[in-house]
């Protein structure tokens, strides 16, 4: 049964537009535009390329300065990590936490990062700002200078994150994924034991958003556990993969990769980069998608990520199962009948909804928690890369209508991190960088 909604102001497209570049004028510290004022004073990896998509409609050589920032904290191996931090503090775990430079000479001095990586969404914002931004110096830099840096980046991931050449590729934490508490990993953290050694600390995210909304501390446990064995190994990529009590093949991720590195490899066509590098990016992302389709279940007509540990298929069911189509690869009749799942009453066109987007979790499963982060909220970031993907594939009238329903989500102007899928309450952080972003993006494509 709907939950009832409280009424909630909406604002007009220039009211919208004007406040979301207000909200990344107010998260500009001068060196970056943090992730959000207060639970994320820092740069994040895969905010940054959303961020950088709606700055470009703001101011292009902003845009390409932000995505340059991030990509100047690439680890000498060609990793992109996952948070850069700023000189301020105010997150846990926090540089000294991580000890990623003074434990691996890969890692910069200075921007101080973490140890881990994001989803590889990187050379999809390449491209909207080559778009946006079309003629400008700036992105003829950006795109000269970040290709290179881009394909060190997806070159990483297949030599240390599918070092088996498989396709599938793994991730080493939960938060690697994009989506921290997903059910997708709670078997997979089960198996993750926090020894008696594991450094004491205070959490900081509750002081912004309540308890019901965030991770348990017993997930924090085990997300801090995994670093603490990372830092045994000293970041040192391949023992990681070899010694982390969490390793899964995650087929969100995968897919997102497959997306990317074709993204990546038009990009390095149409820029005259070398062109053995681009058929690699195109051999990459066939393999990938390769493993994107190997991972669908015709049972549940849901792609599956793969537990590495334990040697088995995990079959919960989650917004990320809708991976293929990102990528594309399935035949034909399974496509179509995953596109109708997706927009069907299981997903976006569930009755009790706010807004007709796919929630993270579908609220007919009993696992449904609509206020818990990736447990059953919607993400309009996660919308906006779904709408995108439908765009590139033709399906114009499924993105439009999925564009419009965001809107009319995020129209009150406070860009939660996430919201209630039935009442559509911002919930997480507010002013989050990269839902304004996501808004000022859909706002110029309406």
């Amino acid at each position: 049964m709907r939950t009832a909604a409280a009424p909630r102001p909406r604002l007009g497209s220039v009211q919208l537009a004007a406040c979301a570049a207000w909200t990344l004028g107010g998260n500009d510290n001068g060196s970056m535009i943090t992730a959000a004022p207060r639970l994320y004073p820092h740069m994040w990896s895969w905010d940054t390329a959303f961020i950088s998509i709606g700055l470009a409609h703001l101011n292009v050589d902003r845009a390409v300065r932000e995505l340059e920032t991030l990509l100047a904290a690439q680890w000498r191996n060609g990793m992109l990590p996952h948070i850069v931090f700023s000189e301020g503090g105010g997150y846990f775990p926090g540089p000294e936490r991580w000890g990623a430079a003074e434990l691996n000479s890969d890692a910069p001095d200075a921007p101080r990062t973490s140890g881990i990586c994001q989803p590889p969404v990187h050379a999809i914002a390449l491209r909207r700002i080559v778009d946006i931004g079309a003629g400008a110096a700036s992105t003829a830099r950006l795109l000269a200078e970040g290709w290179p840096k881009l394909y060190r980046w997806h070159e990483w991931l297949v030599r240390h994150r599918d070092p088996h050449g498989t396709g599938m590729l793994g991730i080493v934490h939960g938060w690697e994924s994009g989506m921290d508490n997903s059910p997708r990993w709670d078997d997979p953290y089960s198996a993750v034991v926090p020894g008696q050694d594991l450094p004491p600390y205070v959490r900081l995210d509750r002081r912004v958003a309540s308890a019901a909304e965030r991770p348990s501390d017993l997930e924090y446990d085990r997300y801090l556990w995994l670093i603490e064995e990372m830092r045994k190994v000293r970041y040192d990529a391949a023992q990681v993969v070899r010694t982390s009590s969490f390793l899964v093949g995650d087929v969100f991720v995968t897919a997102v990769f497959a997306l990317a590195s074709e993204v990546l490899a038009t990009l390095g066509k149409e820029s005259g980069q070398p062109a053995w590098q681009v058929r690699q990016l195109r051999g990459w992302a066939h393999r990938s998608r390769r493993a994107v389709v190997a991972a669908y279940s015709p049972q549940t007509g849901l792609a599956r990520d793969y537990d590495r540990r334990a040697n088995r298929w995990l079959t919960t069911r989650t917004i990320a199962g809708f991976a293929p189509l990102l990528c594309g690869g399935l035949d034909a009749e399974d496509e179509a009948a995953m596109l109708a799942r997706i927009l069907g009453p299981d997903w976006a066109g569930h009755p009790d909804l706010f807004a007709a987007i796919p929630p993270s979790v579908s609220p007919n499963d009993p696992g449904f928690r609509p206020r818990e982060y990736w447990r059953g909220p919607v993400w309009p970031v996660i919308a906006w890369l779904f709408g995108w993907a439908f765009e590139q594939r033709g399906w114009t009238d499924e993105a439009s209508r999925l564009r419009a329903e965001c809107l009319r989500l995020t129209g009150d102007g406070a860009f939660g991190e996430y919201y209630h899928p039935l009442t559509g309450e911002p919930l997480g952080s507010r002013h989050q960088s990269w839902t304004a972003t996501v808004v000022l993006d859909w706002l110029h494509s309406s």
